[in-house]
């Protein structure tokens, strides 16, 4: 199933998960996973289950009273009975909605009080430093 997903500081991109792969599911939110349904559009927020407790960082908000989510997380579409690709038309609103990042100054109540800025670029991993090798004497 092709996902959007929404990582904090980062820009949202596509990933394609085999369907109903939980273990990929778990590893794109760092954990158990679960699902919250904020929208009238067929879609599921997958993320973290214990991301408050496991201290992750703050990601975007989410209204419906649904407070803000913490941790990576992806989109992805809702069927009878199962988590599914999103459309197209839902892939590029989902990029839209999330495309700016969300800094947590605050919070009110369960609505969070943010700043929205640009995503920072994601650095490739740093490759280890080796010292430089020198000859046996």
């Amino acid at each position: 199933m092709n996902v959007l997903v929404v990582e904090p500081g980062a820009a949202p991109y596509e990933k394609e998960i085999r369907d109903g792969d939980l273990k990929a599911m778990q590893d794109v939110v760092g954990g158990l996973i679960t699902a919250v349904y904020p929208y009238e559009d067929p879609v599921a927020i997958v993320c973290n289950d214990e991301s408050l407790l496991r201290g992750m960082e703050f990601n975007r908000s989410v209204e419906g009273g649904y407070g803000g989510i913490f941790g990576p997380f992806f989109v992805c579409g809702l069927e009878e009975d199962h988590f599914s690709s999103l459309t197209p038309e839902q892939m590029d609103f989902f990029k839209r909605k999330f495309r700016k990042v969300e800094v947590l100054i605050g919070m009110k109540g369960n609505t969070p009080i943010t700043i929205k800025v640009d995503p920072f670029p994601k650095m490739p991993p740093e490759q280890p430093q080796h010292p430089p090798k020198t000859p046996c004497r």
